[in-house]
């Protein structure tokens, strides 16, 4: 049960109230920002929440039961606190909300109404709209893991177990060219390029600090450079001479695990699942179809 202070309270129950609505938007990088559709910045809970950056709530809708409910805030896009740029370049997604409502005669007085997730971000040319997703809708996604014969873990991870963070599978470079989707970096990765096919980059510095992208490719130029393609562009400039970690990928092959890595003691798939071919063969003792398990 929502426990409300005494003073909110009282002042609910009074004919006039001093009542509004805040929101603090924690983003997966950790900075913690704060709004107010009050004229003036209120400060409480260790946020300062301003008012010249302000949101401003739009209609919510709540249902019985375990249907997630949606909720919307708008505001302007602003230089200090909320950017196109940043919009664009994805460092909202999945941002945490808290919605408040609080008495702004005595900010001490407040009550944590929401928590949700921020989903999908839409922007004109001065303001947004942002949608917020409950905790109910959590339940719409995939939980647990997937029966097929190709690991699920992601490289480098508990699960994966292998040192992916370690020297040659990830490295250091500097940005040389290329834009959006295509990243030109000096050529000496310690190895053959290929080896970072399916792997991940992640900006260290410049304009783009904090960022990261799948690289789908990479692929020797012939001019002393490597080009990464990337699953999605970088919607935020970077430069050359711009620092990068790129660290290897892995294609999530049982093959892959145990020959290119020695690793097949951690394979989070199930190799030895045969497919509907296999499945449905009959067996025979002269040929392939023994009964046996056909691992790749």
């Amino acid at each position: 049960m929502r426990q409300i202070p005494s003073g909110l309270e009282s002042r609910l129950e009074s004919p006039a109230t001093t009542l509004a609505h805040c929101w603090r938007l924690t983003r997966r990088d950790g900075v913690v920002l704060g709004f107010t559709d009050h004229d003036e910045a209120l400060t409480f809970a260790g946020t300062r929440f301003e008012a010249a950056t302000g949101l401003t709530g739009g209609e919510a809708e709540e249902t019985l039961g375990l249907a997630a409910s949606t909720r919307e805030v708008e505001g302007a896009l602003s230089s200090a606190a909320i950017g196109e740029a940043d919009i664009r370049a994805g460092r909202f997604d999945a941002a945490r909300v808290e919605t408040f409502v609080v008495d702004w005669q005595n900010p001490a007085d407040f009550v944590l109404m929401d928590v949700a997730e921020l989903g999908e971000v839409k922007h004109g040319e001065t303001g947004f709209a942002a949608e917020l997703r409950g905790v109910a809708a959590q339940l719409d996604r995939v939980r647990g893991r997937i029966y097929r014969r190709r690991c699920d873990a992601v490289f480098g991870d508990a699960r994966c177990r292998f040192p992916a963070s370690d020297p040659p599978y990830s490295v250091e470079t500097v940005v040389n060219g290329g834009e959006g989707g295509t990243i030109l970096v000096d050529g000496d990765l310690g190895g053959s390029p290929e080896g970072f096919n399916h792997g991940r980059l992640a900006f260290r510095d410049g304009a783009a600090v904090g960022l990261a992208a799948d690289i789908v490719a990479a692929s020797e130029t012939g001019l002393g450079t490597v080009r990464l393609s990337l699953a999605e562009s970088i919607d935020a400039s970077f430069a050359p001479g711009d620092r990068l970690r790129l660290t290897q990928g892995c294609d999530k092959r049982f093959s892959t695990c145990r020959d290119r890595f020695a690793n097949s003691a951690n394979f989070r798939g199930f190799p030895h699942m045969p497919g509907s071919d296999a499945a449905l063969a009959v067996a025979k003792a002269d040929g392939v179809h023994d009964g046996s398990p056909v691992v790749p």
